[in-house]
């Protein structure tokens, strides 16, 4: 019996929505947008893109909803937030606008806009070893795309540290991690044509719907 697709949602307030929706066709799950709390009960897992982070909260806000999505979180729902969307999976803020709150769900503390703003933008190769998809041998570096992006500056014990910039002067600063079902990156992996990282994201919703991984 063939396996329906997922159907993942995508965050749609704000930011590279397009990029993630397009991504994800490609990979061959069923990808919706998410605008309100009706569409949201309809997926089985949502993307929060990259973006401004004081945004995507503001308007979740005034669109009541904030509860939903922590509510959706907090029962198991797989989540890949990049960027802006690792900043809403924090469960700390460091350097957020007055009263920023957060989504919450992974115990670590992400300093937004760290690397620099707009202008600081650049591109570089990150170690991301899960990519190897259960292969012996290590997998090809996973070029980033780092846009006003945070990093992460601490984690707690269930959180796997999943890659970290390989050289220059940001060398060994986390930039990607997973809680259990959900994952954050630092960098856009929307806005590369390497699709490992969306690919392994699908991964975790498989194994969360206790199918076998399709890699």
């Amino acid at each position: 019996m063939t396996r329906r697709p997922p159907r993942v949602g995508v965050l749609a307030l704000q930011g590279a929505v397009r990029e993630h929706l397009e991504v994800l066709w490609r990979l061959g799950a069923l990808a919706v947008k998410v605008r309100d709390a009706g569409e949201l009960a309809q997926v089985q897992a949502l993307v929060i893109p990259g973006g401004e982070s004081t945004t995507m909260w503001r308007l979740a806000r005034r669109l009541e909803l904030l509860d939903p999505l922590r509510e959706r979180l907090a029962s198991g729902m797989p989540a890949f937030g990049s960027c802006a969307g690792m900043i809403m999976l924090a469960d700390r803020l460091e350097g957020g606008v007055a009263g920023q709150e957060t989504l919450g769900g992974i115990d670590m503390t992400v300093r937004r806009n760290a690397f620099g703003r707009q202008v600081d933008s650049f591109e570089v190769d990150v170690d991301f070893p899960a990519l190897a998809g259960g292969l012996a041998s290590p997998p090809d570096p996973f070029h980033g795309v780092f846009i006003r992006a945070p990093w992460v500056e601490h984690v707690g014990d269930g959180v796997a540290v999943l890659a970290r910039i390989g050289s220059g002067p940001h060398a060994g600063r986390i930039v990607a991690v997973r809680q259990g079902p959900l994952v954050a990156t630092s960098f856009h992996a929307e806005l590369t044509p390497d699709l490992r990282v969306h690919r392994f994201f699908l991964d975790v919703v498989a194994e969360q719907m206790g199918h076998p991984p399709t890699s």
